[in-house]
């Protein structure tokens, strides 16, 4: 699904910044797995990368069967928009619109119609135990109903992928738990999910943790 061969980024300045070297990776259709390490070490460039929101500057990367490089920026969001869904730490809702709206908001921009978007948001709002709460705006939810419901937007473009940035960073223990548990649920039914968190409960509950030290992928993590 994911294979990433001696791949790096260097952020260009006056003292350039090698972000990522020589990363080797494999991650399996299936698999749930945490990127691990600390502020600065990577983590979050490597997503992004992943995610193509970021280039890298050699090696490859390879998703499902495409080298993901110098793409073009239609081709990037065609292959963003058909196979990644995203979670973010700070839910990234429209404040003014409802929870129906917020998950249906990717259909929309795939040109899907209104009613047909507004039945499959709602699919994936009784996903996650939030049909009551579909006419809800943001500021009427708790921590982890926003996330759910971001949860669910990630879902509602039928991703092969799930990249979550930091997802219990805005919330409390239990309800970390909570929004973990429905992560694991989800690779249960065959979802490939990939989490970078800084949370050692998020990371015991995956399959397997990558460990990125200093811009490299501890021995025998990858």
């Amino acid at each position: 699904m994911i294979k990433l061969q001696a791949l790096n980024k260097t952020y260009p300045g006056v003292v350039p910044l090698h972000v990522l070297k020589d990363i080797n990776l494999e991650i399996r259709k299936g698999e749930l797995v945490s990127i691990m390490g600390a502020s600065g070490s990577g983590k979050s460039t490597l997503l992004n990368i992943l995610g193509i929101l970021d280039n890298y500057d050699s090696g490859e990367y390879w998703l499902d069967g495409v080298l993901i490089k110098d793409l073009g920026e239609n081709r990037s969001a065609d292959l963003r928009n058909r196979m990644i869904g995203f979670v973010f730490q700070s839910f990234n809702l429209i404040s003014y619109k409802n929870a129906l709206e917020n998950v249906a908001l990717p259909l929309f921009y795939q040109g899907v119609s209104r009613r047909k978007r507004n039945a499959l948001a709602m699919e994936q709002l009784e996903r996650m135990g939030l049909a009551d709460r579909a006419h809800h705006l943001p500021g009427e939810l708790s921590g982890g109903q926003k996330q759910r419901v971001a949860i669910a937007r990630a879902l509602v473009t039928n991703p092969s992928i799930i990249l979550a940035d930091e997802p219990t960073g805005a919330l409390d223990s239990h309800t970390s738990k909570e929004v973990t548990e429905v992560f694991r649920r989800l690779n249960d039914d065959g979802m490939t999910i990939v989490i970078v968190t800084h949370d050692p409960g998020v990371g015991a509950a995956t399959n397997r943790i990558i460990r990125i030290v200093d811009g490299e992928i501890a021995n025998g993590n990858a």
